[in-house]
């Protein structure tokens, strides 16, 4: 599909839109930047379109990126002091990574809602909104948009082909391997050249040995070095060397290697979130992602023997902040208010790309009762349960987990050694 002829499209059926309405067409259109990793490019642009028509005389320009490379070029654009006027963020540390870039939305979100604006949100997004501001920094420097649970899923027919039940413990998982290996299938497939998909798996590690255990560590009342800390890495590494995940892991991107591998029917079990939603609604899907009817969520096996925790780990998947030095600041208040609540966000949510972050937007269309399933399991289900974070609040500490899941991962380090200079990595933004 060539986006920028649909680009070309969306902007055609705003015009129309607007000469429907019979509104005067601003000659002098004003038009708001925006620069993200999610939405991906096809929601964006149905997004936008929808965005254009309810306002006329704005013009959204967006570019989305792989989340790396996004990363790469949002810290070009601050070096260069070059900022879109919406900005897509994480809570935690990314969002205080670039603070000081951004314009607090409050007087956003209360002009766009009303003052009890929070009340309109699932209490998990707006609880986690300020999660890496510095303690007395009571301001909003971004607003949600998507929220999400990070979790596992697992293939359906590959399991049942295989004779396998979705695995519940670490045993479960060991024992699937040699069933699987020879047929060039991996128990568990991860894209582990990402460094967040390194960071997700191990938060959902150490949730299952220690529940919420590392939220104190980053507050100071623990430490990384404590026992638990250690385990879970230990875990880490030995499903490497279990051969759970496959091999080569390190040198293998989730987006696109192995997102084709997964939906080439390569994987057994994968660690995504929510978000895998949205590949039933991309252009031409796969078989396996046809309606979803191939995949299923479930939760992280048990790797302690003593029993998984019930709450899934996530909260804010997508916030999106506007820079401080924004020429249409309200302009980009409204682009945002309407992804959060309005025509924007109901296209959103219709791509399943997450869970919303604004309460009573469901998915106007199922393509199949799984589908449906997934979504009520999400929603109804897990979100409600979620207590924990899935991010870090600082870029330091996020930076060296995900170094040290790698290291220990190629056996550079020990799993002792790679959660010493995680807290030296604390340590020393104290200092």
């Amino acid at each position: 599909m060539d986006l920028s002829k649909a680009r070309d499209g969306a902007s055609l059926f705003a015009l129309a839109a607007v000469l429907m309405s019979a509104q005067p067409v601003n000659a002098a259109d004003t038009t708001v930047t925006f620069r993200t990793w999610s939405p991906i490019v096809e929601t964006t642009a149905k997004m936008a379109v929808a965005t254009e028509a309810k306002l006329p005389g704005i013009k959204i320009d967006y570019k989305i990126f792989n989340y790396p490379d996004y990363i790469v070029d949002l810290h070009t654009r601050a070096a260069s002091d070059d900022m879109p006027d919406l900005i897509g963020l994480e809570p935690g540390a990314l969002t205080r990574q670039y603070q000081d870039f951004l314009l607090p939305l409050q007087d956003c979100a209360v002009k766009s809602w009303g003052a009890d604006w929070k009340s309109k949100f699932f209490p998990l997004a707006v609880d986690q909104i300020r999660l890496g501001n510095v303690k007395g920094d009571e301001n909003y420097y971004a607003l949600p948009v998507l929220t999400q649970t990070i979790n596992m899923w697992y293939t359906i027919p590959v399991l049942k082909e295989a004779g396998l039940q979705p695995p519940k413990s670490y045993d479960d998982m060991l024992k699937m391997v040699p069933k699987l290996s020879g047929k060039g299938i991996a128990t568990m497939l991860v894209g582990a050249a990402d460094g967040w998909e390194r960071r997700d798996v191990y938060m959902q590690l150490i949730h299952n040995v220690a529940p919420g255990l590392i939220y104190k560590a980053e507050d100071g009342t623990a430490k990384f070095t404590d026992a638990p800390f250690v385990e879970a890495m230990t875990v880490w590494k030995k499903l490497f060397d279990d051969g759970i995940i496959q091999p080569g892991a390190l040198g293998l991107s989730v987006s696109p290697q192995a997102m084709e591998l997964t939906e080439g029917g390569r994987a057994a079990t994968f660690p995504q979130g929510a978000w895998w939603q949205q590949q039933a609604t991309r252009p031409n899907p796969p078989e396996l992602s046809v309606a979803l009817n191939g995949y299923a969520p479930m939760l992280f096996p048990d790797v302690t023997g003593k029993g998984r925790p019930n709450d899934p780990l996530g909260g804010i998947d997508l916030m999106i902040g506007i820079s401080k030095k924004s020429k249409h600041v309200d302009e980009a208040c409204k682009v945002l208010a309407d992804w959060v609540s309005g025509a924007g966000a109901q296209e959103l949510i219709n791509t399943f790309n997450d869970l919303p972050a604004f309460k009573g937007i469901n998915p106007q269309v199922y393509q199949s009762d799984n589908q449906k399933a997934v979504w009520t399991l999400f929603t109804e289900e897990w979100l409600p349960k979620v207590r924990y974070a899935r991010q870090l609040k600082s870029p330091a500490v996020k930076q060296a987990l995900e170094d040290a899941l790698a290291a220990v991962a190629s056996g550079d380090q020990t799993p002792a050694q790679g959660m010493a200079t995680v807290q030296a990595a604390w340590q020393s933004q104290k200092n």
